[in-house]
C-alpha cells in the first residue's frame, strides 16, 4: 500500500490528533481549560468516613479554602461505594495532576474523574 492509497482526509469521527495527522499550529494550541476556573472532581471509593476525610484533606492541601458546603456524596445501591464530588477553584494543570495523584495512591479510592 502506497501513500497514494491512503485517504487524504481524516475519517468522520476521528480527530486529526487520533489519526496521527497534526499540523504545527494544532500541536501548539493552548489548553482547552482557562485557569482559574471552577472544576468539579468526583472521587469514587469505598464508602465510609475515612474516604470523606481523605478527600477533604487532599482538597485542602491542593485547593485551600474550597467551599465544603458544595460537597455532594452519593452512595451506591448497596452502600459499598460512595461518589464524592467536590468543586474547587483550579489554578492550573500541575495543581490538578498533583491532586489526582494524591487521591489515586489511596487504596480507598477506586476512581478519580
Amino acid at each position: 500500500m502506497s501513500d497514494s492509497d491512503l485517504p487524504k482526509e481524516t475519517p468522520a469521527g476521528l480527530s486529526k490528533k487520533a489519526s496521527g495527522v497534526v499540523s504545527q499550529e494544532e500541536a501548539q494550541e493552548p489548553p482547552k481549560i482557562e485557569f482559574p476556573c471552577d472544576y468539579p472532581i468526583k472521587v469514587v471509593g469505598t464508602a465510609g468516613s475515612e474516604l470523606h476525610t481523605l478527600v477533604i484533606e487532599v482538597m485542602e492541601t491542593h485547593a485551600p479554602g474550597f467551599d465544603q458546603t458544595k460537597i455532594t456524596v452519593r452512595d451506591s445501591r448497596n452502600g459499598t461505594f460512595q461518589a464524592i464530588t467536590v468543586t474547587i477553584t483550579a489554578t492550573g494543570v500541575n495543581q490538578l495532576q498533583a491532586l489526582f495523584d494524591d487521591l489515586k495512591v489511596s487504596p480507598l479510592v477506586k476512581m478519580v474523574l
